[in-house]
């Protein structure tokens, strides 16, 4: 396993995920510059830190966040000067692959990761996109049949008809400012593209492993989000796809990871713990009452530890 990082990217930052959104959606960089998604990874990150109760340290990209213990608790502060930008690069089963956002224990390895994408336009090729979730999944599982894999795609969802003002200019539309057929994510009845209506079918069926010795072609988790681009790009989910029932929602998403996560690598290595268990952060940390834009619940409260985790708990916080 070997970590690689891009120095000349920008740090990451605490981003809520309707600003993160907004940039996607309505960004006027070419998609290969990455520059669209990367705020994406950046909220996913500090998602796992603030709701999944990870150590920052131990997450890529590193989220702007440190902590320290004071009385038994743990205080969670925002500091952007120890962010870093980068991916983890894992040796799969038949090719390396660089993941978006890793969560990397020492002396353990890699136990989570989530791979992302986005799609602005041509969801004719959406086909495609599915083969290669497949096969990136199967590949790292392979090599980390214990890793808990996500899998996040997010969608601008052009409606049926004329382009809002401010559709970027790397959407190319017709004589009349219409979006062309291929590039529709929602018929003007709301409804979804057969594009898009296949690929999410699709997706159903390409996630759900619970235990390591599973097809290793399957996710553990997928999301998917629709960002609505119907009136302003501002930023706003389309709340209709996938319905609320839908387990490819990425809120449900996340609930899959801590919930595998907590089974394999918690519950099943009772003598780990004090390495593997999600932290607890405390109610006064800073970094909460700090940052706005929070769309879930922070992991809060005390835990409580024997004596020497919580030496051990004292130790990794010096380095973090």
């Amino acid at each position: 396993m070997t970590k690689s990082r891009a120095p000349s990217d920008d740090p990451p930052v605490w981003t809520p995920l309707k600003a993160a959104l907004k940039t996607f959606a309505g960004c006027e960089q070419k998609t290969q510059s990455q520059r669209h998604i990367r705020p994406l990874h950046w909220y996913a990150a500090s998602r796992l830190v603030l709701e999944g109760g990870f150590r920052p340290e131990f997450i890529t990209p590193r989220p702007p966040f440190r902590y320290h213990a004071s009385r038994g608790e743990l205080i969670l502060e925002y500091d952007p000067t120890v962010a870093a930008s980068g991916e983890h690069t894992l040796f799969g089963g038949l090719k390396t692959k660089a993941i978006d956002v890793t969560v990397s224990i020492p002396g353990i390895g890699p136990v989570i990761a989530i791979s992302m994408k986005g799609t602005l336009t041509a969801f004719r090729n959406l086909t495609n996109r599915m083969e290669e979730a497949a096969g990136d999944c199967t590949n790292i599982h392979l090599a980390y049949p214990g890793l808990v894999y996500a899998f996040w795609h997010i969608f601008r969802a052009n409606v049926q008809g004329r382009a809002p003002q401010d559709t970027p200019a790397l959407l190319k539309l017709d004589a009349n400012r219409h979006f062309r057929p291929a590039d529709i994510a929602l018929h003007s009845d709301r409804g979804l593209s057969s594009y898009l209506a296949r690929y999410l079918f699709a997706m159903e069926r390409l996630f759900g492993r619970k235990d390591m010795r599973d097809d290793p072609s399957a996710y553990e988790a997928v999301g998917i989000t629709l960002v609505d681009v119907s009136n302003v790009c501002g930023g706003e989910i389309v709340t209709d796809h996938p319905t609320p029932d839908s387990a490819l929602r990425h809120d449900k998403m996340f609930d899959v990871i801590y919930r595998q996560y907590d089974l394999r690598f918690v519950y099943q290595s009772p003598a780990l713990q004090g390495t593997t268990r999600r932290i607890s952060w405390s109610e006064n940390s800073p970094a909460i009452s700090a940052i706005t834009g929070i769309d879930f619940q922070p992991r809060i409260g005390v835990v409580e530890q024997d004596e020497d985790e919580s030496d051990a708990m004292e130790d990794a916080t010096e380095d973090s």
